[in-house]
């Protein structure tokens, strides 16, 4: 068994910690196959808490079959909140973990975050932007903010071999109290979440970067991109002239997936800023 806890947290666990974690009762926020994510309070403080409970070897099977690394616990999670610091990259503060059992069709394990307080998702944030006629200065600024630690954040994870895989609006939380939203032009306090099935290589091919983006951009087609929003993104993503970068190939694979998912999510096509 392996266990890791921020010290002032055993006391308030008992004699098993990693048994009182995986019975703890909890508001529950998601649960499908054998994760489970809830939010717990221990000793006056808020977390969240993603328990796994094994997915059983056809489960595993399955993902191999399909050329897919299968999550086998939380120490996916653990190990990406850990790169993503070294980046500076800001996530979720992890408070502990653990893991116990040597089969991994069945092994049981937790990863313990601390609950981000008086946060907007991205995508709540945006929900609306698609249909305004007339921005305001402020909005422009914010706006444009926003899509450079974007780019930026994607460019850091994908240049060191992290990539996502659900890199969608919705992961990206912003707190409320960030100088950016009170003042044009201050810092967004922005933290990427929902970091279960990241991977982590050396380098990252270029068919999981293409994911990642097709993804981002898929959750922002109704957010008021404009064509100059769009290549402003590929120049800080991509690091100089998009030709030498990436190559076009790149963007019309990514507008074509961001397509296929937007019409399978809305059943209808997209309004496209950037024809294909």
């Amino acid at each position: 068994m392996r266990l890791e806890l921020d010290p002032g947290l055993r006391g308030a666990l008992g004699a098993d910690p990693f048994a009182a974690l995986m019975t703890m009762p909890g508001e529950t926020y998601r649960e499908t196959g054998g994760r489970q994510t809830l939010r717990v309070s221990i000793a006056g403080q808020d977390y969240f808490l993603k328990r796994h409970r094994g997915v059983g070897w056809r489960e595993i099977f399955k993902n191999l079959l399909q050329l897919r690394l299968p999550v086998l616990g939380a120490g996916t999670e653990v190990r990406a909140i850990r790169r993503l610091e070294q980046l500076d990259v800001s996530t979720l503060q992890l408070a502990g973990w653990g893991q116990r059992g040597r089969n991994p069709a069945r092994h049981e394990s937790f990863a313990l975050t601390v609950a981000l307080h008086d946060t907007v998702s991205l995508e709540d944030l945006c929900a609306g932007w698609g249909q305004r006629q007339h921005w305001s200065a402020e909005q422009l600024i914010l706006k444009r903010q926003l899509l450079r630690h974007l780019a930026t954040t994607a460019r850091a994870l994908h240049e060191h071999g992290v990539n996502h895989r659900d890199f969608y609006l919705c992961h990206f939380l912003l707190r409320r109290d960030s100088p950016g939203l009170v003042q044009a032009g201050g810092r967004l306090d922005l933290h990427l979440i929902d970091l279960h099935r990241v991977q982590l290589r050396g380098r990252t091919p270029r068919r999981w970067r293409r994911k990642d983006i097709a993804g981002l951009y898929f959750s922002a087609l109704d957010a008021g991109l404009t064509r100059h929003d769009c290549y402003r993104f590929m120049r800080l993503y991509g690091g100089g002239p998009l030709r030498a970068q990436l190559g076009r190939s790149f963007w019309r694979r990514v507008s074509r997936q961001a397509v296929f998912l937007y019409r399978k999510a809305h059943g209808r096509m997209p309004r496209l800023p950037v024809p294909m």
